[in-house]
C-alpha cells in the first residue's frame, strides 16, 4: 500500500514546473490579452479613419481625408500581428491547462516532457511569426510616415491634405508598438519555462 501511494505521487520536480507553468502562463495570457485588445480598438479607429482609395490616395466623398493609401499594407500586417497575437494568448492559457495536467497523482496521465517541450516550441513559433508580421507592418507604417514628413511642404503648396502626418498615422505606430511588446512578452515567458524545465 505504501508503494503505491508513492508511486501516484507528484515529484517536487514535477510540481516545480507545474508552478512555473501555472505562473507564467496567467502572466503571459493577460498580459498579452490586454495589449491585444488595446491594439485591437486603435486598429479598428484607424482602419474606419482609413477614408482613401488604394488607387491614388484620393478622398472619399464626404469623408474628411485621415490617413494615406500607403499606410494600407502596413495595416494589413498589423491585423495578422494582432491575430498572431490573440492566438499566443491562447496558447499561453493553454499552460495554465498543462500546468493541471502535471499537477495530477497519475502519471500515466500526466504531459511527457517532450510534450511539454513541444507545446513550447509551438508557443514560441506563434509569438515570432506574429512579432515578424508586425516588425514588418511596423517597417511600413513607418516609411509612410518618412515619405510623407518629405512631402509635407508640397502638401502645404498643392493643397493636398491626404499628405500631411496625421495622428492616426501614429496611432498605428502606438498599436505596433504594443503588439510587438506583447509578443516580446510572450517569447520571454516560453523561454523561462524552457529554462524551468531545464534545470536539475
Amino acid at each position: 500500500m505504501t508503494n503505491r501511494s508513492e508511486s501516484y505521487s507528484v515529484p517536487a520536480a514535477v510540481k516545480r514546473v507545474a508552478g512555473a507553468f501555472w505562473l507564467t502562463g496567467w502572466a503571459s495570457f493577460w498580459v498579452q490579452i490586454i495589449l491585444a485588445f488595446v491594439s485591437a480598438l486603435v486598429l479598428l479607429f484607424a482602419a474606419s479613419g482609413l477614408g482613401v482609395n488604394s488607387a491614388g490616395g484620393t478622398q472619399v466623398p464626404g469623408q474628411t481625408p485621415i490617413a494615406s493609401a500607403e499606410t494600407g499594407i502596413g495595416l494589413v500586417l498589423a491585423i495578422l500581428g494582432l491575430l498572431c497575437l490573440f492566438v499566443g494568448a491562447f496558447w499561453a492559457f493553454r499552460y495554465t491547462r498543462l500546468s493541471r495536467k502535471l499537477k495530477t497523482p497519475d502519471s500515466q496521465t500526466r504531459p511527457k516532457p517532450k510534450d511539454l517541450v513541444q507545446s513550447l516550441r509551438i508557443g514560441l513559433f506563434i509569438n515570432l511569426i506574429g512579432m515578424l508580421l508586425t516588425i514588418f507592418g511596423a517597417q511600413a507604417i513607418v516609411g509612410s510616415l518618412v515619405g510623407k514628413s518629405f512631402s509635407q511642404g508640397f502638401a502645404v503648396f498643392s493643397g493636398n491634405s491626404l499628405r500631411f502626418i496625421t495622428p492616426l498615422d501614429i496611432f498605428l505606430v502606438q498599436s505596433n508598438t504594443n503588439t510587438i511588446m506583447a509578443h516580446f512578452v510572450g517569447l520571454i515567458a516560453t523561454l523561462w519555462l524552457l529554462q524551468c524545465m531545464n534545470r536539475q
